[in-house]
């Protein structure tokens, strides 16, 4: 799924379309509603479902993000959201029951369970087969919040299209 984020009323072409999958669209809406509240917090961002800002707001949020950028601040926010991602705890594979082996009806279907493992996986499992596609063998998977990426140069390409859109729907 992604969202497709609408010009209203774009100066350019690259004020006429922006998208995210839902996965990068979330950090940077969250974002955006952390430093402009005012501008972004009563927008429902977190649907597809036609919401968005007009002309006057959608150049105050350009505003806004082209000097954090400016600033640093996007940058340092980058690596705080990183190094918080990395120290989030890695949890139990549930399609495994955090084995590393998928003996289910589809490991056994996919022939997972004598699947030989790559030699990094060896080394961190101390076994030579058995594999589960969730978790690679391993029987840990990363936090949930490990999908949502969250860079610099997303805000970036953001800010030129506010800056050129004239209004957004978010669709």
């Amino acid at each position: 799924m992604g969202m497709d984020v609408y010009g209203v009323n774009a100066t350019t072409e690259r004020g006429e379309y922006f998208r995210n999958n839902v996965w990068s669209w979330r950090p940077l809406w969250n974002y955006c509603v952390e430093l402009a509240p005012e501008l972004c917090g009563d927008v429902d961002g977190d649907t597809n479902g036609g919401d968005g800002l007009g002309a006057q707001g959608a150049d105050d949020l350009a505003v806004v993000l082209f000097n954090e950028l400016a600033s640093g601040r996007t940058a340092e926010y980058e690596k705080e959201y990183h190094k918080t991602i990395s120290e989030l705890p890695r949890h139990k594979c549930t399609y495994c029951e955090a084995t590393g082996i998928r003996a289910d009806s589809v490991g056994k279907d996919m022939g997972m369970v004598e699947r030989e493992l790559s030699p990094e996986i060896q080394i961190i499992t101390g076994r030579s087969h058995g594999w589960c596609n969730a978790c690679n063998g391993e029987g840990l998977v990363d936090d949930w919040k490990a999908g949502y990426p969250f860079s610099e140069s997303n805000v970036r390409e953001f800010a030129e299209f506010l800056a050129e859109c004239g209004g957004f729907k978010i669709c």
